[in-house]
């Protein structure tokens, strides 16, 4: 792995996981039914604990681990899309709504090119 692509996969995960965890106290703290995205509980908990995660990876600078959340969260972000639009778990579970899955895309994607260019280059 380059080590252009090292730091930036650790900067991505560790920035990623920290918007994460706010995610998920803030959906959780705003209980709002009209709200144009899920604030579903089993949601906000999912987020905080990928949040964790991706957090310690930056803050521990683990390159390889970066990339992989990365790649990795990127991917369940596409399934979430393709779950939502068809009703495939966790679509009920996590409540998804049409501005979910244009998030889940755009972060789907980039986060999936980021980690998989990190991985790929070792």
């Amino acid at each position: 792995m380059s080590e252009r692509w090292r730091r930036w996969n650790v900067r991505v995960a560790g920035g990623f996981g920290a918007i994460l965890i706010l995610t998920g106290v803030t959906g959780y703290l705003s209980q709002d039914p009209a709200a144009l995205m899920s604030q579903a509980v089993p949601y906000d908990v999912f987020h905080v604990i990928f949040g964790l995660v991706g957090l310690t990876l930056g803050l521990r600078h683990r390159p390889a681990g970066a990339a992989l959340f990365n790649l990795g969260f990127g991917l369940i972000d596409l399934w979430q899309v393709v779950a939502g639009l068809t009703g495939l778990f966790p679509a009920r579970l996590f409540d998804l709504r049409p501005a979910d899955h244009l998030v889940h895309l755009v972060l789907g994607v980039a986060l999936a090119a980021c980690g998989a260019a990190g991985v790929r280059r070792r």
